[in-house]
């Protein structure tokens, strides 16, 4: 999938790229400072679902388009998982061609708006900027400027549907309609393929609708991209799940010749501490599904949620912060983080952190439950805590928690919400004995092609990797999508 430095240099040298260029000299491309994006007051953002993050004004992403380089060895593309030509769609950015901008970004992106705004670009593209590595300043704000394209097109009514090949009538099945899958599912079509993807939920969209809040990621936002895969030719089946509703030998009959399975990692993770079964302990998964995909806090569902004023929300990921934010907006007084390492392990994004501050959450780091306790109708009423202090570096490269002895003390507490992990979801790898996977449950895959021990299926996303972001299941689905295109085109032309 990797784009060659010859493709690279050519595009480069278009006379439109030498003009923008020609238009200022590096040295006040790097005098500009970059821009910081408006965000939504704290106090007004916690009464609502209402997205936090602004966006950029046309004006302001000129600016920020203006300080790109459009670098010769262009490492920011390196860093993108997906390898969007990002000095090209910048430029056309900063052109004032902002619809060009978001075709370049369909070029090898099949959900530019949701990235824009999800994924972590300061560990990625920007990690790898000119700015970051040579010359130790902000980097370009290449996030702000996928969100900025991708919005103005769908705000302006004029959305591009990238460009289909011909139909080749070879039907492939794409089992889960999250990031790998979507993602998989366009450059599939591209190609001209036949392309069904089967969601075992009545909602399109996977983790990008039931796990990531519309504070962050509004589902309206994943409906426009879905829609641009509809009009491309995909098709999709919701409330179908594979290996129940039909097997896949049953979808073999049906004439399908691959599968991707992009089935995620659903399956929740507990501590095994005594009290995790006691009423009002959820994890994660559940928690953010039934608000973000069943309307639980509504008054008027029938699946209400149990939301505390003391709620706490044990771990320190992206989705730990996700749920303590949540548990804000649905009225807790107390909504706290426990976390076992401090402030500097914590994986989740310094956004996320910084927004959770602002926010009011309570951060209780170097803190791990050892068990809870309810009441006499069995609701969890208070949590034991121990205090931990960081000892020597683990297999991650973290700092190993270990427990103080003697640090316990109680919380009062009536809804914890455990977000420690996830495992992949077990139900195509049980369908399937033939299916090699590994101990923790994920399907084994070639690293390069992704395919599976059975030639007609690949795999990618969380299954396969047990558990990342959105973009990198993203770029399972590209290569994926690569691999399974040159084995079906050898297995027809043989």
């Amino acid at each position: 999938m990797a784009v060659s430095k010859e493709f690279l240099k050519e595009e480069r040298e278009q006379s439109w790229r030498v003009d923008i260029r020609g238009l200022m000299k590096n040295k006040e491309r790097t005098a500009l400072e970059r821009i910081h994006m408006g965000e939504v007051d704290p106090k007004e953002r916690i009464l609502s679902n209402i997205e936090v993050n602004k966006g950029l004004t046309q004006e302001e992403a000129l600016g920020e388009a203006r300080r790109c380089l459009d670098c010769p060895d262009p490492t920011c593309i390196t860093g993108c998982p997906v390898e969007i030509n990002i000095p090209k769609f910048i430029k056309r950015i900063e052109k004032g061609e902002f619809l060009e901008a978001a075709k370049v970004l369909k070029e090898t992106s099949a959900l530019p708006a949701v990235c824009g705004r999800v994924c972590p670009q300061e560990k990625q593209c920007e990690s790898k900027c000119f700015y970051t590595v040579k010359l130790k300043k902000e980097p370009v704000a290449i996030g702000y400027l996928e969100r900025f394209a991708a919005d103005y097109e769908r705000e302006t009514n004029q959305m591009s549907v990238p460009e289909v090949a011909k139909s080749n009538g070879i039907k492939v099945a794409v089992i889960g309609s999250g990031p790998a899958g979507l993602t998989f599912a366009g450059d599939m079509a591209k190609q001209g393929y036949d392309v069904t993807v089967f969601e075992a939920l009545h909602e399109i969209g996977g983790v990008l609708k039931y796990g990531i809040p519309e504070f962050r990621l509004p589902n309206n936002i994943v409906d426009v991209e879905i829609d641009i895969l509809r009009k491309m030719g995909v098709k999709f089946e919701n409330n179908f799940i594979v290996g129940r509703t039909a097997t896949i030998e049953d979808l073999k009959e049906e004439g399908f010749e691959g599968f991707f399975t992009a089935s995620g990692a659903g399956l929740p993770r507990f501590m095994n501490i005594p009290g995790e079964n006691y009423i009002g302990v959820l994890s994660s998964n559940e928690y953010l599904t039934r608000i973000n995909l069943m309307h639980a806090a509504s008054p008027d569902t029938d699946t209400p949620i149990l939301s505390g004023k003391n709620v706490a929300v044990i771990g320190g990921g992206n989705t730990a912060m996700d749920s303590v934010r949540t548990a804000k907006r649905l009225g807790a007084d107390r909504a706290m983080i426990i976390y076992r390492r401090s402030m500097e392990e914590m994986p989740a994004r310094v956004e996320e952190i910084k927004h959770a501050q602002e926010e009011g959450i309570e951060f209780m780091t170097l803190t791990n439950p050892v068990e809870y306790f309810a009441d006499e109708k069995g609701k969890v009423s208070r949590m034991r805590v121990q205090k931990m202090e960081l000892g020597e570096p683990d297999a991650s490269g973290r700092r190993r928690p270990v427990p103080m002895e003697g640090s316990e003390y109680d919380i009062d507490v009536d809804t914890v919400v455990v977000s420690v992990g996830v495992s992949p979801n077990p139900l195509i790898p049980n369908s399937l004995p033939q299916l090699e996977t590994t101990r923790w449950g994920t399907i084994v895959v070639d690293e390069e092609k992704l395919q599976s021990s059975i030639p007609e299926m690949f795999a990618g996303g969380d299954i396969v990797r047990g558990g990342a972001t959105v973009i990198l299941a993203m770029g399972d689905g590209r290569n994926a999508a690569a691999a399974m295109h040159q084995y079906l085109q050898e297995k027809h032309n043989s």
